[in-house]
């Protein structure tokens, strides 16, 4: 028996998608991914403490003051101390560079809160994602999980689901509503796919 790909999560904010990885791990449904480290760039997330809660190591790089590069490279330290192989980005609000990205190609997931190509790209997070869905008055919106490379975005699809905008939506109903309808659903499994297939490779 392989055991599970040791995973570290990149959170910046209130850490409600790292939760939903903690309880899918919780319910035995996320079984080829262990989650070992979480890393945050805000001393004040909340993400902290629900990692703290469930027993996974935390470590906070503040990027404030410093280069791209000295950054990278502080956060890169830490995942191979801990022998991490895959990265889940979890509402982690630093872009990180071709260079970072590279290094583990096809080991970076991020979860948008879109249905991509739609409002995706520099720029386009949090509520700004679901004011411009709005504002276009497109009628499904939904959630993307890609993997991570040098465009904002960009990466390849892994998975989506939609979500109907409802009559008298506002951008926290309709954000609320993609999260617990799309990202806490897809983001777990589309972490529990990539794993498997890592551990698939190991074989």
């Amino acid at each position: 028996m392989l055991s599970p790909v040791k995973t570290a999560v990149l959170v910046s904010g209130g850490g409600t998608n790292l939760q939903a990885l903690i309880d899918a791990a919780a319910a035995g449904t996320l079984k080829s991914a262990r989650l070992s480290l979480v890393i945050s760039d805000k001393e004040s997330a909340f993400a902290l403490e629900r990692a703290k809660k469930a027993g996974i190591s935390t470590e906070v790089v503040v990027k404030k003051g410093k280069t791209q590069e000295r950054f990278e490279e502080e956060v890169g330290a830490l995942l191979e101390k801990n022998g991490i192989e895959l990265i889940v980005l979890a509402g982690f609000m630093c872009i990180l560079s071709g260079a970072f990205t590279k290094k583990y190609e096809n080991r970076i997931i991020n979860v948008h809160p879109s249905l991509i190509p739609s409002f995706c790209g520099k720029g386009f997070y949090g509520l700004k994602v679901h004011e411009a869905a709005l504002a276009y008055g497109v009628k499904v919106t939904g959630a993307t999980v890609h993997f991570v490379n040098e465009i904002p975005d960009g990466g390849k699809i892994i998975m989506q689901k939609a979500v109907e905008i409802e009559e008298g939506d506002t951008p926290e109903t309709l954000q609320r509503r993609v999260m617990e309808q799309a990202e806490w659903k897809i983001l777990p499994a589309s972490l529990e796919k990539v794993a498997a297939e890592l551990l698939r490779s190991r074989e």
